[in-house]
């Protein structure tokens, strides 16, 4: 996969999905002690990323795959992208969400007018049907993150960044299967090699922290998680983990109570809401200070759609 891919992708989503702001942070900035700037994918179509992905692979389906109709499995932002893209494009979709989707989500999903199915208790068990029905239906699989039109479409958050600000010195991003740290990681390094781009995951799911320490994929225990969308296994093979380990410096891993105590200081500070996943970066940024301090840093907020009991819950907590 090349720089060109993410540019082109660019250029097919133009007008099709928000270019989300890049907004600089005051508080987060006092915090490590570096000039922080937050990419506000919370404010994005269908509240997270993943339209981008989702789109640029359907636009370049074929008529006749278009007709076949699509299917995915997903923990709920990317079904919300493929389900927004077949709205758009008059396909018909098939979705597989686990049983652990927040119901915020679900209920989104829904409304896009896809054929939902809950299935499994993880997200792994959720893939799993969604690639029987692939082979029993003849649909087209749109992967989440393991295929590189998605990949290019997530990309183009990395060079929206870029564009806004080209002096950053590293970038957060967070990784669950890596589509989305791969294809900022393509555009950022291609633009220039300098720049640090690290991935930030749960230690209650670290597949692809263990996974990018041992050189290849591998299989680990997971806990109950707030950032539900960095759960699940990485499928062997997957295109994600080459492009990470070529490209990305480092993974980091925060703790849960990090990664909620992120939620609350930024709707506390910012006005705004963050799901688990679309915090941990911000949670990085309190465990790991030092390691920022005097630099610019960009931190990818990669989604909103938290479930509004869990927010309630959070904000509780902190009374």
């Amino acid at each position: 996969m090349e720089f060109k891919d993410v540019y082109l992708a660019g250029r097919r989503l133009q007008g099709l999905v928000r270019r989300t702001p890049l907004e600089y942070s005051p508080f987060f900035s006092e915090v490590c002690g570096g000039e922080v700037y937050l990419k506000l994918e919370n404010l994005q179509l269908t509240g997270a990323y993943k339209v981008r992905g989702a789109l640029n692979k359907m636009l370049q389906l074929s008529e006749e795959e278009r007709g076949r109709g699509v299917v995915t499995a997903s923990s709920g932002n990317h079904a919300q992208g493929v389900g927004y893209a077949a709205r758009m494009l008059g396909v018909r979709a098939t979705v597989v969400v686990p049983r652990n989707t927040p119901r915020t989500k679900i209920e989104a999903i829904r409304r896009y007018g896809v054929d939902l199915i809950v299935h499994g208790e993880i997200y792994d068990e959720a893939e799993l049907k969604a690639r029987e029905l692939e082979r029993e239906l003849s649909k087209v699989y749109i992967s989440p993150y393991n295929d590189y039109d998605v990949i290019a479409g997530q990309g183009t958050v990395g060079l929206e960044m870029w564009e806004e600000k080209s002096g950053l010195d590293v970038v957060l991003v967070p990784v669950g299967g890596g589509g989305l740290l791969s294809g900022v990681a393509v555009a950022l390094k291609s633009l220039n090699p300098e720049v640090e781009v690290l991935g930030v995951q749960s230690k209650a799911s670290p597949v692809m922290y263990e996974s990018f320490r041992r050189g290849e994929i591998v299989e680990v225990p997971m806990e109950e998680s707030v950032a539900e969308a960095l759960h699940g296994g990485i499928e062997k093979g997957s295109v994600t983990f080459e492009i990470v380990r070529e490209l990305v410096d480092d993974i980091l891993l925060v703790e849960e109570g990090e990664i909620r105590r992120a939620i609350a200081l930024f709707l506390e500070h910012h006005h705004q809401v963050a799901e688990g996943a679309g915090a941990v970066g911000l949670a990085a940024l309190m465990t790991y200070g030092e390691r920022f301090k005097g630099r610019r840093v960009g931190v990818v907020i990669s989604g909103g759609n938290i479930d509004i009991s869990l927010l309630r819950e959070i904000l509780l907590e902190g009374r």
